[in-house]
């Protein structure tokens, strides 16, 4: 459990890659870098040099032949939080919808009765003093989406003055067109370039005609998930799945990762998706539901009997799943890990699987 105790503690806002092999005689050995430095290897004879260099520039996690081997390249999703400056009507809805999306959420307000609403609104943490303020307090990072959504275009333009120099992965203006354009122009004549400028998003959310604080929301929030899922092919190993591995609650139980190395296809989850399936029979996490999670789960509890991992394949596009009624189609391949004594070396076996779900 090393590996998932050294990830536990790795800085999320960095490049974090896991190196997998998941196949020959070296299979399961990990490898894990963050922004270039090795943090943790369970295999220090293996020439990760050269695995390193067949790393893709793209960030997109994917499977990779490299010799005779095949290796899992996967592109940790860094985490994310949500800066909002103003706790008027707007942003309220969005303080609650970012709960819904598990986005941790700061509120700048210098009103003690607004900053108590969105205390009550169910934000994380919320600063009540002036903005120039409060914002050389907020320490930020590319994973950082502020939101300036004031009472006014002076406090706006405050916000964006102290904000266009912090690193962030998005920054949104409300506004019309001409209180922007007046707020932009004005900083570009303080010296702000005009090109950090350009990037800010506004007026602010995607163009749904939203008009109530509610729908405003709403587009707002939609255009941070559209920036947020455009780093493709990332994953993530949640917050339930690391509990699950480390916690006390299925301590002693043996248990095995299942993780979505490669997708051809319709399938219904993205590479990078995980689930545990312990010894009893208890899956944590989801892989798209129906006979492939049934089947994996076969394979997994024999992976545990048999201190073996495994690479499968299963296939949703034959005539079998059209005939059940699967929606989605496509082919996936998995590699399947122990969790108990998985340091160890562990022989390779590849296993297909034909599925015959009646459900995604």
């Amino acid at each position: 459990m090393d590996f998932f105790k050294k990830l536990q503690l790795i800085d999320k806002s960095k490049e974090n890659i896991v190196i997998t092999v998941v196949s020959g005689k070296n299979i399961n050995s990990k490898l894990l870098l963050s922004n270039g430095e090795t943090i943790y290897t369970n295999n220090e004879m293996l020439n990760w040099d050269e695995i390193i260099k067949a790393v893709p520039h793209n960030n997109k996690s994917r499977l990779i032949i490299v010799g005779n081997d095949k290796v899992y390249i996967e592109f940790l999703r860094q985490s994310y939080n949500v800066v909002v400056c103003g706790a008027g009507h707007v942003s309220i809805p969005v303080i609650r919808m970012c709960k819904l999306l598990d986005l941790p959420v700061t509120v700048i307000d210098d009103r003690i009765t607004f900053a108590d609403n969105a205390l009550n609104a169910g934000a994380d943490r919320v600063i009540c003093e002036p903005f120039d303020k409060a914002l050389e307090e907020i320490r930020s990072d590319n994973g950082t989406f502020f939101v300036i959504v004031t009472r006014g275009h002076r406090y706006d333009q405050i916000c964006l003055q102290k904000i266009i120099h912090k690193e962030n992965a998005y920054v949104g203006m409300i506004g019309s067109r001409l209180r922007v354009a007046k707020v932009l122009d004005y900083l570009e004549e303080q010296g702000i370039d005009r090109e950090k400028l350009n990037k800010v998003y506004t007026p602010i959310g995607l163009k749904i005609g939203a008009e109530t604080p509610a729908e405003i929301a709403v587009s707002i929030m939609a255009q941070i998930v559209e920036v947020k899922n455009k780093k493709i092919g990332s994953s993530t190993y949640s917050d339930e799945l690391m509990e699950c591995i480390l916690g006390e609650k299925y301590k002693g139980i043996p248990k095995a990762m299942v993780t979505i190395v490669s997708r051809k296809g319709s399938a219904p989850r993205e590479v990078g998706t995980k689930m545990a399936v312990l010894k009893d029979g208890t899956m944590v996490g989801t892989i798209g539901g129906g006979c492939v999670e049934a089947d994996l789960r076969h394979h997994a509890l024999l992976c545990m009997d048999n201190n073996e991992s495994k690479l499968v394949q299963s296939d949703m596009t034959g005539m079998d799943s059209e005939e059940e009624g699967m929606v989605c189609g496509g082919v996936l391949d998995l590699f399947i890990e122990p969790l108990v004594n998985s340091e160890a070396g562990m022989k390779i076996k590849v296993v297909s699987m034909k599925c015959r779900a009646k459900e995604r």
